[in-house]
């Protein structure tokens, strides 16, 4: 029993759907349904478009949306993460195979397939050795800038749909905008016409009957006015065409030692694009749907779902954007609308196959319009911009690079300076002086400023951070600045409460801190040290040399401790009165009358410090 309780808390979970099984009902049904019909409709033109990017034959891209979508549903995280074939996955697949066979050659299909296989099992390892905390050094600034990018990205990508112009394959934004205000006159307007007449009905329907799938609804009225234009004017205009009515046959990868060797970094390079990639979409749709991402849950997911589709005609597949945008979209509850809309694409590529011919691509691009708009979240780029300055530059940066970089590039690129800007907030923790307000109850302590002054002997101070071989220089920088802008202090009181981790170098800073101050006549103390960092600090002996009778629970203890080794004299003559021992101050000495009760004193009798 103990040793299958160690394997359920290691393994990803095996049954993953039982969590969202209980959310489903009639209302959620039918939004899934018709979620998933939309997805299964929007991904025939989409797939084929992509397989021939990637150098497939035309009826792999959608081989690679049924069986992979379907498993990455059912053993993923995310409600509305739709895997499958992508642009630039097939981009990048392009790029390492086709120096290796002919693209769309039976050799080239098979080593498509075995990429897919090998990528398969490095995610599914790395779902085992929990390594989805990666996600975790995605921010949050990273993901709506990334979001807003690639919603611009689609827009622009479908402007050659959207106008009917010979715009050259792979082009920039920038170059794309450039050649429709070169060729304004190459613009087909009945195209156009389709296109404006698609994204109209679109915005009409989904702001005015928000219960009917606006995005089918647009694909009809689209495809309605281009029959119509044909038979009337007739209008020419690009279509879907034809598709194969056949379903995923079966296919095997190859399992050569040398063949693996030769795609091993190809492997390697779309493992980490596609876990990325797909990470960075669910925790995006996560954003607006408040749901939590299980990283480790979905590198499992996508690791099945990549296995299953080198048996299933289906080359690397991973999280979608344009699909998983218009599956949040179109109101999708549950991962049923990913299942529904692979299951439904089997049984239209028999029905629709012979209807695509009607189906313009100009209606296409209206509709992915619609779904580019949509993935830029104004509310929180908003709310950035008026919260951090820092997050606003990594949003900015990530969004800029979406439109001039590759998008895996703009991925990596936003993992980096989420990573950069962790570690200088974390190297830099926060060191505030502390003093007791006479006007709250109790004499609360807060942050030194204003009106508030600090004593001239004591100085007391709170750490917010880990001390880290990191954060050192800071911590000691902070401190000897402490030294100057005060002379004449002897004592410093370091409150840990905030110091969650302490390493070696953090430890041996404080014992050097605790030989500087000791050099000055008085010394370091601590206050409140949690008890993972008192382990650190005894296990090692430090705390010996800073001295354990240098360390309180409370700072109550420790000024009752600490006063008696004060300078009476410049007591009486400082004025500044910091604290209520200050007040009481008499000619005399202090007695043990003189010090404050308001706190009960530990039971434990603590020794006197040393004061040099």
């Amino acid at each position: 029993m103990a040793v299958a309780s160690r394997l359920s808390s290691f393994l990803p979970d095996l049954l993953p759907f039982r969590g969202w099984l209980p959310m489903l009902d009639r209302r959620t049904v039918s939004a899934d349904l018709m979620a998933g019909l939309t997805g299964a409709v929007v991904v025939l033109p989409q797939g084929v478009a992509f397989a021939t990017i990637a150098g497939m034959p035309p009826e792999y891209g959608l081989y690679a949306g049924i069986v992979p979508a379907i498993v990455a549903a059912l053993f993923g995280s995310s409600w509305h993460l739709v895997s499958g074939p992508t642009t630039a996955a097939s981009l990048v697949l392009y790029s390492s195979l086709s120096g290796m066979a002919e693209p769309g050659s039976a050799e080239y299909v098979n080593l498509a397939l075995t990429v897919a296989f090998m990528v398969g099992v490095l995610e599914i390892v790395m779902a085992l050795f929990k390594l989805g905390t990666i996600v975790n050094f995605i921010s949050h600034s990273v993901v709506i800038g990334f979001t807003a990018g690639a919603g611009v990205l689609i827009a622009i990508n479908q402007v050659k749909n959207f106008t009917g112009m010979a715009i050259p394959r792979g082009a920039h934004p920038h170059e794309v905008l450039v050649h429709v205000l070169s060729n304004f006159g190459e613009i087909s307007w009945p195209t156009v016409a389709i296109g404006l007449s698609t994204l109209a009905t679109g915005i009409v329907v989904r702001n005015r009957l928000p219960r009917i799938p606006y995005m089918i609804v647009a694909i009809l009225v689209g495809s309605l006015v281009g029959v119509l234009l044909k038979a009337t004017a007739g209008a020419k205009f690009a279509t879907v065409g034809a598709l194969p009515a056949s379903l995923p046959p079966l296919s095997a990868p190859s399992f050569d030692p040398e063949v693996w060797r030769d795609l091993a970094p190809t492997a390697v390079a779309m493992t980490m694009f596609a876990l990325t990639e797909a990470l960075s979409i669910a925790r995006a749709l996560a954003v607006r749907s408040g749901q939590h991402i299980d990283a480790n849950q979905e590198f499992f997911g996508q690791g099945l779902s990549n296995l299953a589709g080198a048996f299933f005609s289906g080359y690397v597949a991973t999280g979608s954007f344009n699909r998983s945008g218009l599956n949040y979209d179109a109101g999708a509850r549950t991962p049923l609308a990913a299942i529904v809309a692979g299951g439904l694409l089997m049984v239209l590529v028999f029905v629709l196959a012979p209807y695509a011919v009607y189906m313009p691509l100009a209606a296409m691009a209206g509709v992915l319009f619609l779904v580019a708009w949509g993935l830029i979240d104004w509310h929180h780029i908003a709310q950035i911009v008026k919260t951090s300055k820092s997050e606003t530059a990594v949003m900015a940066v990530v969004f800029v690079a979406s439109l001039v970089l590759e998008l895996e590039f703009a991925i990596f690129l936003g993992v980096m300076l989420s990573l950069l800007l962790y570690l200088n907030r974390t190297s830099n923790p926060l060191i505030i002086p502390r003093v007791p307000d006479p006007m709250s109850a109790g004499r609360k302590f807060t942050t030194a400023g204003g009106d508030l002054v600090e004593c001239r002997q004591l100085r007391i101070i709170r750490i917010d951070g880990s001390l880290f071989f990191g954060a050192v220089n800071s911590f000691q920088e902070t401190l000897r600045g402490y030294e100057k802008e005060i002379p004449d202090v002897r004592f410093l009181a370091i409150v840990m409460s905030g110091v969650n981790f302490v390493d070696l170098a953090g430890a041996e800073a404080l014992v050097q801190m605790s030989k500087r101050w000791r050099a000055r006549g008085g010394g370091l103390y601590l206050i409140r040290v949690k008890d993972r960092v008192m382990e650190i600090l005894d296990r090692g002996g430090y705390i010996d040399e800073i001295g354990r009778e240098n360390i309180f629970d409370s700072k109550t203890e420790a000024l009752r401790t600490l006063y008696r080794y004060f300078d009476y004299n410049e007591c009486r003559t400082c004025g500044r009165r910091v604290f209520v021992e200050c007040a009481r101050m008499g000619k005399q000495e202090p007695t043990e009358a003189d010090f404050d009760d308001d706190e009960p004193v530990p039971k434990a009798a603590t020794a006197a410090p040393a004061a040099g």
